[in-house]
C-alpha cells in the first residue's frame, strides 16, 4: 500500500492525468448537456411572440378600412343607416383580432389571443418559467447531494424532456404556464448538477475550462440553433416537441458517465469510487496503485479535518451578514447577480422588440454569447477580477444608453448597439460566478453561492415586464438596462481582488471591500487600489 497520508483528492487521483481520454469524454459530454439547456431559456422569443395585430371587422361590415382605425384594441362602431365606417363611437374588439402573417410565426398569443387587456399574460408565462429556474437552483443542491450528482443530472435531462412534450399539448394558458414552471426547474437543475459532476471529477487545470468555456459554449450553441429550429418550424406546438427530442438524445450517456467519486466517497462507498478511478485509469492507458483509496484516506476526504475553533460550528445564512466585510460583499454580489441575470435575458428574450427579422436578431445575439464566453475564457485569469467586472458592464451600460440618442427609424444602427452592447453583460454573466466563488470563504461557500444566485433569478423574473415597457417605447428597457448596468459596475471596482489569490477559508479571512477612493488609487499608481481598512 503507498502511503498517500495527508493527501487530498486531487494527489491521490493525480495518477491519472490532466487531459486523457476519459476527462476529454466527461468535458465533452457534459458541455453537450448544456445544448438543450442553451435553447430552454430562451425559447419563449418564437412561442410567446406577439405579431402587429388588429381588430377584426365587425360581423356586418364589407369594409376593411374599419378595422382597428383608432388603435390596436379597439375598433369604429358602424352605423347600419349610414354604412361602415362613419360613427366616431368606438367599441372593443369584439370579433377578436387579426395578427400579421409577415413572419408566419403561430405562438400563445396568436392561439389564445393574449393581447390588450390580456397581453399580460405573456411576460407573466415567460417570468413562472424563470420562477421554476428559483427553485430549481434552491432545491438541486440538496437533491444531488442526497441521492447523487448522476441521478439527478439525467433525471432533470429527461424532465425537461417529457415537460416540453407535454407542454406541447397544452390546452389553455394556464396548463402551459404550470409546466413551464416545470420545465425552468429542470432546466438548471439539469445544468447545475451537471456543472457539479465535472468539476468533481475534473483537475484543478481543466476545471476552470470546463466551467468557464465547455458548459457556456454549449448553452451558446444550443441558443444559435434556436432561430434555426423556429425558422423551419413556425408553430409553437412542434417547436417545443423538436426541442425535447435533444434530451431523450442524450440519455444513453447514461453509461459513458459516471458518478462522481468525491460524493461517493463522501457517503462512505469507497469500494464504486476505487471501481470508478479504475476504469478511468484504464481509459487513459495509465498504471494504477493497488491500493487507491486506503481507509484512512476515505476518512480524511469524508470529514472536514480543521483546527481552528471557528470552523467546528455550523453555519447558517445569517453567517453571511454577521460581520461588516462578508456582509458588504454578500449584498453587492446579490445586487450584481440580479443586474447581470435581468439584463442578460432581458437582452436575450428582447429579439421580438428589435426592428428587422426576429430570426437573424436571435442568431446575432447568440453568435455574441459565443465569442464573448471564448473572449471571457481568455481574460479571466489576465486581468483583477473587479477591473473585468467593471469594464463590461460599464461598456454595456454606457452602449445601452446611447440608444436613447439614436432615432427610432435608424433601426439598424438600433439593432446593432442593442447587439454589441450585449457584449459586456455575458462577459459578466459568465464570471460573476467563479469571481463570488472566490470571495466567498470556504465555511460558507456553497451558502453564499446559493442566496446570490439565488436572488439573481428574481432579475430573471422581472426582465420580461421591462422587455413589455417596449410597447410604449421601444427604447425604454435598454435605457433601464443601462442605468442599472452602470450602477452595478460602479459597486462591482468595491470588490476585493482575487485572482491568483488564496481561497479563503474562515470567516475571519475575508478581505474588506474597498472605497470609493479605489479610482484614484489606480490612477496614482496602485492597481490594488488597497487603502487601509480602518478607513474603510
Amino acid at each position: 500500500m503507498s502511503d498517500n497520508r495527508g493527501h487530498d483528492y486531487d494527489h491521490v487521483t493525480s495518477f491519472l492525468g490532466d487531459c486523457g481520454c476519459f476527462q476529454k469524454t466527461i468535458c465533452v459530454l457534459l458541455s453537450m448537456s448544456a445544448i438543450p439547456v442553451g435553447y430552454m431559456g430562451v425559447i419563449s422569443v418564437f412561442t410567446s411572440h406577439t405579431p402587429e395585430f388588429r381588430c377584426k371587422a365587425s360581423g356586418n361590415s364589407t369594409d376593411s378600412s374599419s378595422w382597428g382605425l383608432p388603435d390596436s384594441c379597439s375598433r369604429y362602431k358602424t352605423n347600419a343607416t349610414q354604412g361602415p365606417g362613419v360613427s366616431n363611437d368606438t367599441e372593443p374588439c369584439l370579433d377578436g383580432w387579426d395578427f400579421s402573417n409577415d413572419t408566419q410565426i403561430y405562438t400563445i398569443a396568436t392561439e389564445w389571443h393574449l393581447v390588450c387587456g390580456d397581453a399580460w399574460k405573456v411576460p407573466f408565462s415567460t417570468s413562472v418559467f424563470f420562477f421554476g429556474v428559483l427553485i430549481g437552483s434552491l432545491i438541486c443542491g440538496d437533491l444531488s447531494d442526497r441521492f447523487g450528482r448522476k441521478p439527478v443530472f439525467f433525471f432533470t435531462i429527461a424532465l425537461q424532456g417529457v415537460i416540453a412534450l407535454v407542454q406541447a399539448s397544452s390546452v389553455n394558458w394556464l396548463m402551459f404556464c404550470i409546466l413551464n414552471c416545470l420545465r425552468g426547474l429542470g432546466q438548471i437543475s439539469s445544468y447545475a448538477s451537471a456543472l457539479a459532476l465535472g468539476s468533481e471529477m475534473l483537475t484543478r487545470s481543466t476545471r476552470v475550462t470546463f466551467t468557464m468555456l465547455g458548459q457556456t459554449l454549449g448553452c451558446g450553441i444550443g441558443y444559435a440553433l434556436l432561430p434555426l429550429f423556429a425558422y423551419f418550424i413556425r408553430g409553437w406546438r412542434m417547436l417545443l416537441v423538436a426541442s425535447a427530442i435533444p434530451c431523450f438524445l442524450f440519455i444513453p450517456a447514461w453509461w459513458m458517465i459516471p458518478e462522481s467519486p468525491r460524493w461517493l466517497l463522501h457517503h462512505g462507498r469507497v469500494d464504486e469510487a476505487e471501481r470508478i478511478i479504475r476504469n478511468a485509469a484504464k481509459r487513459n492507458k495509465v498504471p494504477v496503485p493497488e491500493v487507491i483509496f486506503a481507509d484512512w484516506d476515505c476518512l480524511e476526504l469524508m470529514q472536514n479535518k480543521v483546527d481552528k475553533k471557528e470552523d467546528k460550528r455550523n453555519y447558517s445564512y445569517m453567517d453571511l451578514l454577521r460581520t461588516p466585510n462578508l456582509r458588504n460583499i454578500t449584498i453587492i454580489g446579490i445586487f450584481l447577480w440580479i443586474t447581470l441575470s435581468m439584463t442578460y435575458y432581458g437582452l436575450s428574450l428582447s429579439s421580438s422588440n428589435l426592428n428587422g427579422n426576429i430570426y437573424l436578431n436571435c442568431f446575432f445575439s447568440a453568435a455574441i454569447d459565443i465569442m464573448t464566453y471564448v473572449f471571457t475564457w481568455l481574460l479571466v485569469e489576465r486581468l483583477p477580477r473587479p477591473t473585468l467586472i467593471f469594464c463590461t458592464m460599464m461598456f454595456s451600460g454606457v452602449i445601452l444608453l446611447t440608444l436613447n440618442l439614436i432615432p427610432e427609424e435608424n433601426s439598424v444602427i438600433l439593432q446593432v448597439l442593442a447587439l454589441v452592447g450585449k457584449i459586456g453583460i455575458t462577459c459578466g454573466f459568465c464570471s460573476i460566478f467563479i469571481f463570488l466563488s472566490e470571495l466567498m470563504p470556504t465555511v460558507v461557500r456553497s451558502k453564499g453561492l446559493g442566496i446570490t444566485s439565488s436572488a439573481g433569478r428574481t432579475g430573471a423574473i422581472i426582465s420580461p415586464y421591462i422587455i413589455y415597457l417596449g410597447v410604449y417605447s421601444r427604447i425604454l428597457p435598454f435605457i433601464i438596462f443601462g442605468v442599472i448596468s452602470i450602477m452595478a459596475a460602479v459597486l462591482s471596482i468595491l470588490l476585493p481582488d482575487t485572482r491568483n489569490k488564496k481561497l479563503t477559508d474562515l470567516i475571519s479571512e475575508v478581505k474588506p471591500i474597498r472605497g470609493f477612493g479605489c479610482f484614484r488609487d489606480r490612477v496614482a499608481g496602485n492597481p490594488e487600489g488597497q487603502l487601509d481598512t480602518k478607513k474603510t
